[in-house]
């Protein structure tokens, strides 16, 4: 047998996506205002974005980030352990561990990289990894390149975490899920988890990329929701690019843990600080989120009034009370043709496919923010609805624009 070529092999992959409507188009941004989007060319209402509080161009925000880049440049120069960590992290780690409760904070420069940083750091081949079947890809990632048992139960299920932890009983354990499930918009049973994490004397850690900001008391997160502290939840991620509107992310809890990642996690050691200029602009986002609680009062408000009609019209929707509102759609071809349909009607809506999420579970991940009014909100809703009957006439997106063009 010959060595297999690449170009045949990613040729082969390329044309299975195409055979199963699954391939994946990036498009460009060329302005952003407010909650609508120029895409090549196409104004469009973004119902697809994380920016939930509506800061990511907020003015306050975005004086931050030019003030500080004014003053500190463009770049952070260095690793935070050599020549990168500026007072400006320091005063955002602070912030942040004051708003959500935690001892610590520790800034990094993804949620993916935070992710791989606590697992890595704390896991090794003698130990498991607990994980929610519908965890975000980075933590599964994270506990395979940790070299750790991964066992995965089903979604929502404190008790099938507790039958993974009871079939291991050796070696260190770390049970890991979402807080809020970015694709499903549904939230962990944190109060149960930590209960099976105290019983069987596992490490508990909260991805709340998709809660912070948005869900609980001052906006706090799902760990705050649950009403559970830093000794139920040692370590909890916050990401700074969802509804703070910025880049990064936060680990935050325990503070030997915290210091434990700072000088051992390989993915926070051996990469640049984040700008600045970029933690000044967290900052004054933060500081926003802290206070202006109208903002999550009228997510609330859109959320109840999108489900409303949703139901009346009769579209399939999960059960989520948070901005992600996914729609389901079934077959990979119909989500497809439904985000065409939207896009058509000027509504920027994703179709989100297998392997993202389940097979037989496509959808369209519908996401609202306080930039929306309404008015959006009733007239996304209308559009789907009509894109949903058109799909189920078989009529895509470019049986539409096939069909503009003779009129003309």
């Amino acid at each position: 047998m010959g060595r297999t070529g690449w170009r045949e092999r990613i040729a082969a992959a390329r044309a299975e996506r195409e055979a199963t409507s699954r391939v994946r188009v990036r498009r460009t941004v060329s302005l952003r205002d407010g909650a609508r989007c120029l895409v090549e060319g196409r104004s469009l209402l973004n119902f697809c974005g994380n920016d939930y509080l509506g800061l990511s161009q907020h003015f306050a925000v975005v004086g931050a980030l030019q003030d500080a880049a004014s003053r500190e440049g463009a770049g952070g120069v260095g690793s935070h352990l050599v020549c990168g960590h500026h007072q400006l992290h320091d005063a955002l780690e602070r912030e942040l561990a004051d708003w959500l409760g935690a001892p610590r904070a520790l800034l990094f420069g993804s949620g993916y990289l935070a992710n791989l940083a606590v697992v890595q750091a704390l896991l090794g081949d003698d130990d498991v990894c607990v994980q929610d079947r519908l965890n975000h890809a980075s933590l599964i990632d994270a506990a395979r390149l940790a070299g750790c048992r991964l066992r995965r139960y089903p979604h929502g299920d404190a008790e099938g975490a507790i039958r993974q932890l009871r079939s291991m009983p050796d070696g260190a354990a770390l049970i890991a899920t979402d807080g809020v499930f970015s694709m499903d918009g549904d939230i962990a049973p944190l109060r149960e988890l930590a209960l099976v994490a105290r019983v069987q004397k596992a490490l508990l850690y909260v991805d709340d990329a998709h809660g912070v900001g948005v869900v609980g008391p001052d906006g706090r997160g799902s760990v705050a929701a649950s009403k559970l502290g830093v000794n139920d939840v040692p370590l909890q991620l916050a990401t700074l690019g969802k509804a703070l509107g910025g880049y990064g992310a936060a680990v935050l809890g325990d503070e030997d843990l915290i210091g434990h990642l700072s000088e051992t996690a390989r993915s926070y050691v051996y990469t640049t600080a984040l700008p600045p200029a970029q933690a000044a602009a967290t900052l004054a986002a933060v500081k926003l989120a802290r206070t202006e609680h109208w903002r999550r009062g009228k997510l609330e408000e859109l959320i109840g009034r999108f489900r409303e009609r949703a139901q009346r019209a009769g579209l399939e929707l999960m059960d989520s009370q948070t901005p992600i509102q996914p729609v389901l759609c079934g077959d990979d071809a119909g989500a497809l043709a439904m985000s065409q349909w939207l896009e058509q009607s000027g509504y920027w809506v994703a179709a989100i496919r297998p392997p993202t999420v389940p097979e037989g579970r496509a959808r369209l991940r519908v996401t609202l923010s306080a930039l929306h009014g309404v008015a959006d909100v009733d007239g996304l809703v209308d559009a789907i609805a009509k894109a949903r009957d058109r799909a189920r006439l078989g009529l895509t997106g470019a049986d539409v624009r096939e069909k503009t063009v003779l009129a003309r």
